[in-house]
């Protein structure tokens, strides 16, 4: 069995709570240099970008030092340098720490904050917002939300342990509860199981049902609802963690989730910093046995769904 090459810690410091990139060169390929392998692997950065850094010294070895321009090629070397951080608008909701302890800490997050730095949303994401406001470098997310939903989310302090939390979600031993508001429809039985086989292609923003196997299961009950506008507020338990589940579900049962820009139909996105409709989808609970200190965790999230709350107001934004 191949032994693998173990991974150096990074030579460079986060810089607002990001992680710089770490690239590890192939232990085979046709490049003379250094910089033959990164301008081929990062093409997408754009004409003289990598020329630029390596003539900077942004791009270094595990030992700290500058990569040279003409640096020859060193099979399974590491090299890491920090990317250009996107203008990003900032997300003007308070993020709350609902428990925090010397393993752990739980997160109330808010609608449209990303749960981890990715594609065009770096700086203002959930991770690198608690690494710069709790002081924990270390920090790691156990599990995501998608950056339209709220609510609670599982973040570990060690390294170390974050595998112990990550295979609860992996072996669905999380309870996790979500609460929606949705348009009423009386002839919906309810509460109902729905299984359904989910696919998410690369590129396509939406997810889609298909024939086949059920990969994708969620207990989906109404908890309440309100003839004078129409809407019903429901709670769903997902059994399975499909991107999108709850929302395909939903509008497969004919109450897409209010807000929701994908489902029924993909809209065109808003300007940058519009904030006024936000998907009508919360991550309510969160319940599990802590597999470091055994203690059996039950969190609530506080936040209440605007369109439940008001929904005359929320539609008028």
């Amino acid at each position: 069995m191949r032994r693998k090459t173990p991974r150096p810690p990074s030579p460079l410091p986060q810089r607002h709570g990001v992680d710089p990139v770490r690239v590890r060169l192939p232990v085979e390929g046709p490049w003379a240099t250094v910089r033959e392998h990164l301008v081929a692997r990062l093409s997408g950065a754009g004409p003289g970008v990598v020329d630029g850094m390596l003539d900077a010294g942004l791009i270094v070895r595990a030992d700290g030092r500058a990569v040279a321009p003409d640096a020859p090629y060193e099979p399974g070397m590491f090299v890491w340098f920090h990317r250009e951080l996107p203008d990003e608008v900032p997300v003007p909701f308070p993020l709350e720490v609902v428990y925090r302890d010397a393993h752990i800490v739980v997160a109330d997050k808010p609608h449209f904050l990303a749960t981890t730095p990715r594609g065009s949303h770096v700086t203002e994401t959930a991770l690198a917002r608690l690494r710069r406001e709790l002081d924990i470098p270390a920090l790691s997310a156990a599990h995501r939300l998608d950056r339209l939903t709220a609510g609670l989310v599982l973040f570990t302090v060690r390294p170390e342990e974050r595998g112990a939390y990550q295979t609860l979600f992996r072996d669905r031993q999380v309870r996790k509860e979500y609460e929606a508001v949705a348009p009423y429809d009386p002839s919906l039985a309810l509460p109902r199981t729905v299984r359904s086989r989910i696919v998410k292609e690369r590129g396509v923003l939406a997810a889609r049902e298909v024939e086949g196997e059920p990969n994708a299961v969620t207990d989906l009950e109404l908890s309440d609802h309100r003839e004078r506008d129409g809407l019903g507020r429901y709670r769903l338990v997902p059994g399975t963690g499909q991107t999108h589940q709850l929302r395909v579900h939903m509008n497969a049962l004919g109450v897409p989730i209010l807000g929701d820009p994908l489902y029924p139909e993909v809209a065109a996105p808003g300007p940058a910093g519009d904030f006024r409709r936000p998907l009508q989808l919360l991550a309510r609970r969160l319940e599990f046995t802590d597999p470091v200190t055994g203690v059996e965790h039950r969190f609530r999230s506080a936040r209440a769904l605007a369109a439940w709350s008001s929904y005359e107001e929320w539609a008028e934004r």
